[in-house]
Protein backbone atom coordinates (compact mmCIF):
# COMPACT_ATOMS: atom_id res chain seq x y z
CA UNK A 1 0.00 0.00 0.00
CA UNK A 2 0.90 3.57 -0.57
CA UNK A 3 3.27 5.89 2.16
CA UNK A 4 2.60 9.05 0.07
CA UNK A 5 0.41 11.97 0.58
CA UNK A 6 -2.66 9.40 0.93
CA UNK A 7 -1.82 7.06 3.49
CA UNK A 8 -4.49 6.71 5.51
CA UNK A 9 -6.74 9.46 3.93
CA UNK A 10 -10.45 8.88 3.84
CA UNK A 11 -11.07 9.59 -0.01
CA UNK A 12 -15.33 10.04 -0.89
CA UNK A 13 -16.01 9.16 -4.67
CA UNK A 14 -19.19 9.89 -5.91
CA UNK A 15 -20.09 8.18 -9.22
CA UNK A 16 -18.14 5.27 -7.98
CA UNK A 17 -19.69 2.60 -10.15
CA UNK A 18 -18.80 3.75 -13.50
CA UNK A 19 -15.68 2.86 -15.48
CA UNK A 20 -14.05 6.34 -13.91
CA UNK A 21 -15.08 5.29 -10.46
CA UNK A 22 -13.74 1.45 -10.87
CA UNK A 23 -10.50 2.96 -11.75
CA UNK A 24 -10.24 5.94 -8.77
CA UNK A 25 -11.35 3.28 -6.32
CA UNK A 26 -8.40 1.13 -7.23
CA UNK A 27 -5.67 3.72 -7.78
CA UNK A 28 -6.93 5.58 -4.18
CA UNK A 29 -6.79 1.79 -2.56
CA UNK A 30 -3.58 1.29 -3.81
CA UNK A 31 -1.95 4.81 -2.72
CA UNK A 32 -3.06 3.74 0.88
CA UNK A 33 -6.19 5.77 1.26
CA UNK A 34 -9.51 3.92 2.93
CA UNK A 35 -12.08 4.65 0.09
CA UNK A 36 -15.61 5.27 0.65
CA UNK A 37 -17.41 5.28 -2.95
CA UNK A 38 -21.54 6.39 -3.89
CA UNK A 39 -23.82 5.26 -6.81
CA UNK A 40 -27.17 5.08 -7.77
CA UNK A 41 -26.57 1.88 -9.01
CA UNK A 42 -26.50 -0.72 -6.32
CA UNK A 43 -25.29 -3.52 -8.15
CA UNK A 44 -22.75 -1.89 -10.33
CA UNK A 45 -21.06 0.23 -7.32
CA UNK A 46 -20.75 -3.74 -5.16
CA UNK A 47 -18.64 -4.74 -8.44
CA UNK A 48 -16.27 -2.05 -8.24
CA UNK A 49 -15.60 -2.43 -4.39
CA UNK A 50 -15.27 -5.91 -4.63
CA UNK A 51 -13.01 -5.24 -7.77
CA UNK A 52 -10.91 -2.39 -5.68
CA UNK A 53 -10.58 -5.03 -2.65
CA UNK A 54 -9.46 -7.95 -4.70
CA UNK A 55 -6.93 -5.76 -6.27
CA UNK A 56 -5.39 -4.66 -3.01
CA UNK A 57 -5.88 -7.07 -0.31
CA UNK A 58 -6.36 -5.45 3.23
CA UNK A 59 -7.75 -2.23 1.74
CA UNK A 60 -10.27 -0.68 3.79
CA UNK A 61 -13.25 0.38 0.28
CA UNK A 62 -16.84 0.80 1.31
CA UNK A 63 -19.72 1.60 -0.75
CA UNK A 64 -22.91 3.08 -0.25
CA UNK A 65 -25.97 3.46 -2.52
CA UNK A 66 -26.81 7.51 -1.78
CA UNK A 67 -29.49 9.55 -3.56
CA UNK A 68 -27.38 12.34 -4.69
CA UNK A 69 -30.37 14.59 -6.02
CA UNK A 70 -31.32 14.43 -2.60
CA UNK A 71 -29.38 16.85 -0.30
CA UNK A 72 -30.58 15.54 3.28
CA UNK A 73 -29.22 12.37 1.81
CA UNK A 74 -26.15 13.24 0.98
CA UNK A 75 -25.12 14.88 4.11
CA UNK A 76 -25.84 12.08 5.85
CA UNK A 77 -23.55 10.39 4.18
CA UNK A 78 -20.90 13.37 4.23
CA UNK A 79 -21.36 13.03 8.11
CA UNK A 80 -21.44 9.08 8.33
CA UNK A 81 -18.24 9.33 6.66
CA UNK A 82 -16.68 11.42 9.06
CA UNK A 83 -17.94 10.05 11.86
CA UNK A 84 -17.27 6.19 10.61
CA UNK A 85 -13.72 7.18 9.58
CA UNK A 86 -12.91 10.10 11.55
CA UNK A 87 -12.10 12.28 9.12
CA UNK A 88 -12.81 12.86 5.26
CA UNK A 89 -9.88 14.05 3.02
CA UNK A 90 -11.57 14.48 -0.63
CA UNK A 91 -14.30 14.32 -2.52
CA UNK A 92 -13.61 13.01 -5.27
CA UNK A 93 -16.77 13.58 -8.25
CA UNK A 94 -17.50 11.43 -11.38
CA UNK A 95 -21.12 11.37 -11.85
CA UNK A 96 -21.61 12.04 -15.47
CA UNK A 97 -23.67 12.16 -18.21
CA UNK A 98 -23.73 13.32 -21.99
CA UNK A 99 -26.81 13.98 -24.47
CA UNK A 100 -26.38 16.22 -27.39
CA UNK A 101 -28.58 16.54 -30.49
CA UNK A 102 -27.65 17.13 -34.32
CA UNK A 103 -27.89 21.00 -34.24
CA UNK A 104 -28.28 23.66 -32.53
CA UNK A 105 -32.06 24.14 -32.80
CA UNK A 106 -32.82 20.84 -32.63
CA UNK A 107 -31.80 20.67 -28.75
CA UNK A 108 -34.02 19.61 -26.87
CA UNK A 109 -34.75 21.54 -23.24
CA UNK A 110 -35.35 17.74 -21.79
CA UNK A 111 -32.36 17.35 -22.34
CA UNK A 112 -31.17 20.39 -20.49
CA UNK A 113 -33.47 19.25 -17.39
CA UNK A 114 -31.93 15.90 -17.47
CA UNK A 115 -28.23 17.12 -17.15
CA UNK A 116 -29.03 20.12 -14.73
CA UNK A 117 -29.67 17.40 -12.14
CA UNK A 118 -26.99 14.98 -13.27
CA UNK A 119 -23.98 17.13 -13.42
CA UNK A 120 -24.83 20.45 -11.57
CA UNK A 121 -27.70 19.21 -8.95
CA UNK A 122 -25.24 16.66 -7.88
CA UNK A 123 -21.76 18.91 -7.81
CA UNK A 124 -24.04 21.23 -5.11
CA UNK A 125 -24.84 19.08 -3.04
CA UNK A 126 -21.70 16.82 -2.83
CA UNK A 127 -19.37 20.29 -2.21
CA UNK A 128 -22.30 21.58 0.25
CA UNK A 129 -22.53 18.47 2.16
CA UNK A 130 -18.43 18.02 2.50
CA UNK A 131 -17.43 21.27 2.85
CA UNK A 132 -17.20 21.43 6.26
CA UNK A 133 -15.14 18.14 7.05
CA UNK A 134 -12.93 19.12 3.69
CA UNK A 135 -11.96 22.40 5.81
CA UNK A 136 -11.02 20.38 8.56
CA UNK A 137 -8.33 18.17 6.79
CA UNK A 138 -5.02 19.05 6.96
CA UNK A 139 -5.15 17.77 3.03
CA UNK A 140 -9.06 18.74 1.86
CA UNK A 141 -9.95 17.71 -1.65
CA UNK A 142 -12.86 18.57 -4.09
CA UNK A 143 -12.07 17.17 -7.40
CA UNK A 144 -14.53 18.15 -10.32
CA UNK A 145 -14.26 16.19 -13.91
CA UNK A 146 -14.97 18.53 -16.64
CA UNK A 147 -15.08 18.37 -20.31
CA UNK A 148 -13.20 20.46 -22.91
CA UNK A 149 -16.73 21.42 -24.54
CA UNK A 150 -17.16 23.35 -21.52
CA UNK A 151 -14.42 26.21 -22.61
CA UNK A 152 -15.35 26.01 -26.42
CA UNK A 153 -19.33 24.75 -26.34
CA UNK A 154 -20.05 22.91 -29.80
CA UNK A 155 -23.70 24.28 -31.27
CA UNK A 156 -24.99 20.35 -31.15
CA UNK A 157 -23.57 20.16 -26.91
CA UNK A 158 -25.20 23.58 -25.66
CA UNK A 159 -27.01 21.61 -22.65
CA UNK A 160 -23.97 19.50 -21.62
CA UNK A 161 -21.37 22.21 -22.10
CA UNK A 162 -23.35 24.86 -20.06
CA UNK A 163 -24.07 22.08 -17.60
CA UNK A 164 -20.27 21.45 -17.11
CA UNK A 165 -19.83 25.42 -17.37
CA UNK A 166 -21.99 25.63 -14.29
CA UNK A 167 -20.59 23.11 -12.39
CA UNK A 168 -17.22 24.58 -13.17
CA UNK A 169 -18.00 27.92 -11.85
CA UNK A 170 -19.78 26.34 -9.22
CA UNK A 171 -16.06 24.60 -7.92
CA UNK A 172 -14.13 27.64 -8.20
CA UNK A 173 -17.15 29.28 -5.88
CA UNK A 174 -16.13 26.20 -3.74
CA UNK A 175 -12.13 27.28 -4.35
CA UNK A 176 -12.94 30.99 -3.02
CA UNK A 177 -14.79 29.46 0.26
CA UNK A 178 -11.39 27.07 1.02
CA UNK A 179 -9.09 30.54 -0.04
CA UNK A 180 -11.14 32.54 2.41
CA UNK A 181 -11.28 30.31 5.01
CA UNK A 182 -7.52 29.50 5.25
CA UNK A 183 -7.29 33.04 6.76
CA UNK A 184 -3.48 33.71 7.91
CA UNK A 185 -2.65 30.15 8.78
CA UNK A 186 -2.81 29.47 4.75
CA UNK A 187 -4.58 26.56 2.69
CA UNK A 188 -5.18 23.15 3.86
CA UNK A 189 -7.92 22.33 1.35
CA UNK A 190 -8.48 22.77 -2.10
CA UNK A 191 -11.12 22.76 -4.94
CA UNK A 192 -9.76 22.12 -8.42
CA UNK A 193 -11.20 21.12 -12.16
CA UNK A 194 -9.78 18.24 -14.11
CA UNK A 195 -11.13 18.75 -17.58
CA UNK A 196 -10.64 16.18 -19.80
CA UNK A 197 -11.85 15.82 -23.84
CA UNK A 198 -13.66 12.57 -23.14
CA UNK A 199 -12.89 9.32 -21.01
CA UNK A 200 -12.03 5.98 -22.88
CA UNK A 201 -11.98 2.68 -20.71
CA UNK A 202 -11.04 -0.64 -22.46
CA UNK A 203 -14.63 -1.93 -22.88
CA UNK A 204 -15.26 0.34 -25.10
CA UNK A 205 -11.92 0.03 -27.22
CA UNK A 206 -12.92 -3.73 -27.63
CA UNK A 207 -16.48 -2.38 -28.65
CA UNK A 208 -14.71 -0.13 -31.94
CA UNK A 209 -11.56 -1.61 -32.64
CA UNK A 210 -10.83 0.68 -35.21
CA UNK A 211 -11.11 3.97 -33.36
CA UNK A 212 -8.53 6.14 -32.38
CA UNK A 213 -10.09 7.68 -29.67
CA UNK A 214 -8.11 11.05 -29.97
CA UNK A 215 -7.40 13.64 -27.43
CA UNK A 216 -9.24 11.10 -24.93
CA UNK A 217 -7.93 9.81 -21.56
CA UNK A 218 -8.28 6.83 -20.19
CA UNK A 219 -9.82 6.44 -16.99
CA UNK A 220 -6.48 4.73 -15.54
CA UNK A 221 -4.51 7.78 -16.61
CA UNK A 222 -7.16 9.79 -15.10
CA UNK A 223 -7.28 8.17 -11.43
CA UNK A 224 -3.30 8.81 -11.87
CA UNK A 225 -4.65 12.48 -12.26
CA UNK A 226 -6.79 12.38 -9.54
CA UNK A 227 -4.49 10.73 -6.85
CA UNK A 228 -1.62 12.92 -8.05
CA UNK A 229 -3.51 16.26 -6.72
CA UNK A 230 -2.30 15.22 -3.44
CA UNK A 231 1.20 15.43 -4.04
CA UNK A 232 0.61 19.15 -4.47
CA UNK A 233 0.24 21.87 -1.98
CA UNK A 234 -3.31 23.34 -1.94
CA UNK A 235 -2.26 26.95 -2.81
CA UNK A 236 -1.07 25.29 -6.05
CA UNK A 237 -4.11 23.12 -7.01
CA UNK A 238 -7.04 25.59 -5.55
CA UNK A 239 -9.15 26.97 -7.50
CA UNK A 240 -7.20 25.63 -10.52
CA UNK A 241 -8.13 24.03 -13.84
CA UNK A 242 -5.52 20.73 -14.47
CA UNK A 243 -5.40 20.00 -18.29
CA UNK A 244 -5.58 15.91 -18.98
CA UNK A 245 -6.14 17.38 -22.69
CA UNK A 246 -5.21 19.90 -25.26
CA UNK A 247 -6.75 23.22 -24.96
CA UNK A 248 -9.19 24.35 -27.45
Amino acid sequence: MGNGALNGAVIAVAGAGGPAGRAALRRLAEAGATVVGADNDPERLAEAVDAARYAHGGATVTGETVDLLDLDSTRDWAARTEKEFGRVDGLVHLVGGWRGSETFVKTSLDDWDFLELLLIRTVQHTSLAFYEGLQRSDRGRYLLISAAGATKPTAGNASYAAAKAAAEAWTLALADAFRKAGGERGLTSAAAILVVKALVHDAMRAERPHAKFAGFTDVEDLAEAVVGVWDRPAAEVNGSRLWLTEKP
